[in-house]
């Protein structure tokens, strides 16, 4: 047997080679097919082979693909930051590219801490995120993130950045209730905020609906109105990560538009080319480039594949097709139909203690025991078991972390904006027949008893 050179996810584990793709499927070598109900990694928002992109990458690539951002600019590029500032809350942003999501929230974390030096205030460059979040894997993204299982090996090489509650209502952090609660998440903040010391803090960073560290874990009514109103009174820029729920995902173009609140920084990923080129942005707003345009003038981050035309060129592309078919709005509404359809798989399973999200980013909490939401042990790996199980049935789902300290188990249902009713249809169905299986040998080996 030939000896491979390719490093996948887990060595020594045999992966199909995908063939082609068509809508919200994927098609292996053998001919298998594979309904895409995470969008890869809940990135391919238009589904896949869509011949319009396809059109738009050949006609850029015979005209430039690449030129390097500090010699020259070019038309999809302009095009582009201006067509994001337009989308974007409140308008009026300032783009830096990229090449994923990882890299765009490590940008704008750079872009807050440099907008404070050019104040003056070189003292404010902490950054304060939440115990349950995802925000990459460069380290700088990493020191942000509070998903331990993802951190744990590169400890010694992360800033230990503060780190506050989560909104997450199916276990609350402080045992309460909402609306009782008064928000408790949100004055976690304000209390880390007295701890450390607002002369120390440049930004705040939080996912709109917390993805992988979370399984779409939906804030309560009110909960980013006041993060917004903690960050403005303690003069803190509020980073709004919206690579996985940005650009159509969960029925707004970005995910803060369902609470009405304007970040001063974003980033973007995922969706913006939607899996067609690697792409990704820091859309920075004119009050954050404002003492950088008085001083510098130049941003302190570059990469040799920013802003190049190719990509895009193919995000505009993706960016034209998701609005003239009226994405977002389907994705609102197949994901309400979507939504439905897993509440009654959970009535169906005790297996389910929570279904939760927005639009098409759904996800899925794993418990034991739902009455007391007790988690499984780590040591089942469940989550593994039924996103393995579902993929030998043809069905892709996205693993994610649950449980108060993200050691439990859930999964995300994040199927591309363009799936049709009978093809939800089609994905409930196969994972009914995962759910029972894993739970017929949880049973079979006196798991739960």
């Amino acid at each position: 047997m030939q000896r491979e050179h390719l490093i996948k996810p887990l060595l020594g584990r045999s992966y199909p080679a995908v063939q082609y793709g068509k809508g919200v499927f994927l098609y292996d070598a053998q001919g298998k097919s594979y309904l895409d109900a995470c969008s890869g990694a809940v990135t391919a928002s238009i589904g896949h082979g869509v011949q319009e992109i396809a059109d738009a990458m050949l006609e850029q690539a015979s005209k430039v693909s690449f030129v390097y951002r500090s010699q020259f600019t070019s038309e999809p590029a302009e095009e582009l930051a201006r067509k994001l500032s337009e989308l974007a809350p409140g308008g009026d942003y300032w783009a830096f590219f990229v090449n994923s999501g990882s890299e765009a929230t490590e940008t704008a974390m750079k872009i807050a801490i440099q907008h404070w030096q050019e104040r003056g205030r070189p003292e404010k460059y902490q950054i304060i995120s939440r115990r349950m979040s995802y925000h990459g894997i460069t380290m700088g993204a990493l020191s942000m993130s509070g998903h331990d299982a993802r951190r744990r090996r590169f400890l010694p090489l992360l800033k230990d950045f503060p780190v506050v509650a989560p909104p997450y209502c199916y276990r609350c952090p402080f045992g309460a209730t909402f609306p009782a609660c008064g928000l408790m998440c949100a004055d976690d903040l304000e209390t880390a905020i007295g701890r450390i010391g607002a002369e120390h803090i440049a930004a705040f960073i939080a996912e709109p609906i917390i993805g992988a560290a979370g399984g779409a874990v939906v804030p309560p009514a009110g909960y980013y109105r006041k993060i917004k109103d903690i960050c403005e009174r303690n003069e803190i820029l509020f980073i709004a990560d919206e690579v996985m729920t940005g650009i159509a995902r969960t029925g707004k173009m970005f995910g803060l538009e369902h609470w009405g609140v304007e970040p001063d920084l974003i980033a973007l990923g995922k969706g913006m080319s939607a899996g067609y080129t690697p792409m990704a942005a820091a859309l920075v707003s004119d009050r954050v480039m404002e003492p950088v345009l008085r001083g510098s003038k130049s941003i302190m981050s570059g990469h040799t594949y920013s802003a190049n035309p190719q990509s895009a060129a193919v995000s505009l592309a993706v960016l034209d097709y998701i609005g003239k078919h009226r994405l977002a709005e389907a994705a609102e509404t197949s994901g309400a139909y979507l939504l439905t359809r897993l509440n009654e798989l959970a009535q169906q399973n005790e297996m389910i203690g929570d279904v939760r999200g927005k639009g098409l980013l759904l996800g899925i909490e794993l418990v034991s025991d739902r009455t007391a939401k007790q988690p499984f042990p780590s040591g089942l790996g469940i989550t593994s078991r039924i996103v393995d199980k579902a993929f030998h049935k043809g069905l892709l789902i996205y693993p994610a972390a649950g449980g108060a300290e993200g050691e439990g188990d859930a999964i995300i249902i994040a199927p591309p904006l363009v799936i049709k009713r009978e093809e939800i249809d089609l994905l409930i169905a196969l994972l009914k027949e995962t759910m029972e299986e894993v739970t017929r040998e949880l049973g079979e080996a006196g798991v739960g008893e």
